[in-house]
């Protein structure tokens, strides 16, 4: 008998599940609270709750994560230097600090159509590469040829020896603005994926645990661990994913909208006759339009770790995390006697940062460069909760909301608030840690907002409610503007929106929800059983797949009467090729999509024995004699995962 182990690291809670092989049972799972930003640590507990003789029979592990979500969501992610090849639209778009647009690029065929200044690239690395973590690279038409974004790569990495990434590596699709996106946000998340897998990977090798590592990703596929490093943007959403496999898993519905409520954001997704609906466009989070192929996804910085805060008696929820009072309070009691002395914040001063009920305390990382007013008041902040007051109480001063800011976005210190889910102890609906902490936040809170207690907490468990379905209605009424929702949701009408396929909920306390979820909308609301650890039963039961395009496209000669076809390029993910004939290139191409399907299936870790592609060729014809002057080759990929008796070493 053997296992297989999926493992989810969420914002708030890192889950593991054990599975049998046999027949697909769920034998053995447990549930702790994530380490961030060192995961080792909640990675441990959650398998030191496990039933070591099911962990000794595991032959597979897969995983999931939600934390390059996150990361993106709070723009927390890791500085990049963005290197534009003819065109400098993406970073005065998208506000980019280190980036340089240099000469050269390519056209629709492919063609060269100037020079690379390399040599502008070379003095743009030397000058940033104190300053960032990776490179992206993002050429005019680098789908067509990839030339100039290599040869930036090569030198990049002779330079600093820093990670490269390329467009061209992440999509095929065209869209210069998108597919520099995508790159820009898979090299921040690099060292934010990599410190992930490395501490899984070393957990699982110290436990003698003989079993193939795999991540999970965003469309609903598995990959080796090699592989998923080098794009780690294609794990973003791979939480909300593996949640979405999970919810159809424990529910047993093929057709069904899920809704799952973590710690940091509010996700929901679409499941229809088993196969998850994605994204034409790719995927979007935190604003950033990108163009990875993930589930058509709606999601909301919205969680159960979400800050509550309160200014000009308006209650704020989110969209930064923090750890929540009650928890807190577990690991340092003392703050529930710093919330009753009620320290004094003018209302002039109050803001997110500068809250009542709001402490801060240090993350352990060591900084690297600071400013002198980030470094004095890191001095200020140790190892034990403390309140703004606190921080300068030899002053008659309190701290820079934006330097706090700016040690939070750093990782470098964290921060302790209300949220939600003190907003349910207060209510005595979710009860899980100190419930005292809670109801004194909430005291602080709701005199800033000139309301009792009760009233305040109901009305944040409306609120999130009332986000919930808002995300639903807003992913089913595609097109449709979320103020015009919202309008609805918020009034007094008779009527309300219904769902005509039911709701799965999914999340640790989402059960106090699904009342108030119902006064929103019509709909089957379905809780399944182990609804907790829905995530980490996705990641198991994940498969292996690839889909890619080839593109084969006329080249025309212009004579002094008309346009005549000269040759054939056949254009593939990392370069193209030409062709004299039409059934040469059609031949190449073919070939070359099976050829690089298997490839990816090798490099991924999963059994090629057992790969099925399928090829979907649309041709556009206005040749005379039937010869098309395009054809798309549209290859998928699905392999399965090898789980027997062999003892696999992690991938």
């Amino acid at each position: 008998m053997h296992y297989s182990l999926g493992i989810d690291a969420g914002g708030t809670y890192t889950d593991a599940v054990i599975i049998s092989d046999s027949d697909g049972n769920i034998v053995n799972y447990n549930k702790s609270l994530t380490t961030y930003p060192d995961l080792l640590s909640g990675i441990r507990n959650t398998l030191d709750g496990l039933d070591p003789s099911y962990l000794e029979k595991t032959r597979y592990v897969s995983v999931s994560t939600t934390l390059a979500t996150n990361s993106v969501l709070e723009r927390t992610g890791y500085p990049v230097g963005l290197i534009l090849i003819n065109d400098a639209d993406i970073a005065n778009r998208a506000k980019i600090e280190h980036f340089i647009v240099a000469e050269g690029g390519h056209n629709s065929a492919g063609n060269e159509v100037c020079d690379l200044d390399i040599d502008a690239v070379k003095d743009f690395a030397l000058s940033v590469r104190e300053k960032v973590s990776a490179f992206a690279v993002s050429a005019y038409f680098s789908v067509r040829n990839p030339e100039h974004e290599l040869r930036v790569k090569e030198l990049i990495t002779e330079l600093t020896g820093l990670p490269v990434v390329c467009s061209h590596e992440l999509s095929q699709d065209l869209g210069v603005y998108e597919r520099g996106i995508t790159a820009y946000l898979n090299a921040q998340l690099i060292p934010v994926v990599s410190h992930f897998m490395e501490a899984i990977g070393s957990e699982i090798k110290s436990r003698n645990i003989a079993a193939k590592l795999m991540m999970f990703k965003c469309d609903g596929s598995v990959v080796g661990i090699n592989e998923a490093l080098k794009k780690p943007i294609e794990s973003v959403f791979s939480g909300p994913t593996a949640s979405l496999v999970g919810a159809a898993y424990l529910s047993g519905k093929e057709d069904c909208v899920v809704i799952d409520v973590g710690g940091t954001s509010t996700d929901v997704s679409l499941l229809h006759r088993g196969v998850p609906q994605l994204s034409e466009a790719g995927a979007v989070v935190g604003g950033w339009q990108t163009k990875v192929r993930a589930i058509r996804m709606e999601t909301s910085a919205m969680g159960g770790d979400s800050h509550v805060w309160v200014k000009n008696h308006v209650t704020n929820i989110g969209p930064r995390r923090v750890i929540p009072l009650c928890r807190a309070a577990m690991d340092y009691p003392e703050i529930v006697d710093k919330l009753k002395q009620n320290q004094v914040i003018l209302r002039n001063q109050i803001g997110e940062n500068l809250q009542p009920s709001k402490f801060f305390i240090r993350s352990g990382l060591r900084p690297a460069k600071i400013s002198p007013a980030e470094e004095e008041l890191l001095l200020r902040i140790d190892e034990r909760p403390k309140t703004v007051s606190e921080i300068y109480w030899n002053q008659n001063r309190l701290p820079n909301p934006g330097t706090l800011d700016l040690l939070i976005q750093k990782r470098l210190i964290k921060a302790i608030g209300f949220t939600p889910t003190d907003a349910l102890h207060v209510l005595g609906e979710y009860t899980e840690w100190n419930r005292e902490a809670s109801l004194a936040g909430a005291s602080l809170l709701a005199q800033l907002a000139g309301i009792e207690e009760e009233e305040f907490c109901l009305h944040i468990k409306k609120d999130v409610a009332r986000n919930m379905a808002l995300n639903i209605i807003s992913f089913l009424l595609e097109g449709i503007s979320k103020e015009e929702i919202e309008k609805v949701l918020k009034g007094r009408f008779f009527a309300r929106f219904k769902a005509d396929l039911p709701v799965v909920l999914l999340g640790g306390p989402v059960s106090a929800y699904a009342k108030e979820l119902e006064g929103f909308i019509d709909a089957q609301i379905i809780l399944p059983e182990n609804c907790s650890v829905g995530n980490a039963v996705g990641a198991v039961a994940g498969k292996g797949s690839k889909k890619l395009e080839v593109l084969i496209k006329a080249n025309y000669t212009e004579s002094k009467y008309n346009l005549k076809t000269s040759s054939f390029a056949t254009f593939y993910p990392g370069g193209k090729e030409e062709f004299a004939s039409y059934s040469e290139a059609l031949e190449y191409g073919e070939e070359t999509g099976t050829r690089l399907i298997m490839k990816y299936m090798t490099d991924a870790g999963l059994d090629t024995s057992e790969v099925i592609i399928d090829m979907k060729r649309d041709d556009i014809v206005t040749h005379e004699g039937g010869i098309p002057v395009e054809t798309r080759l549209v290859f998928s990929g699905t392999g399965q995962v090898r789980k027997d008796k062999t003892i696999m070493e992690a991938d």
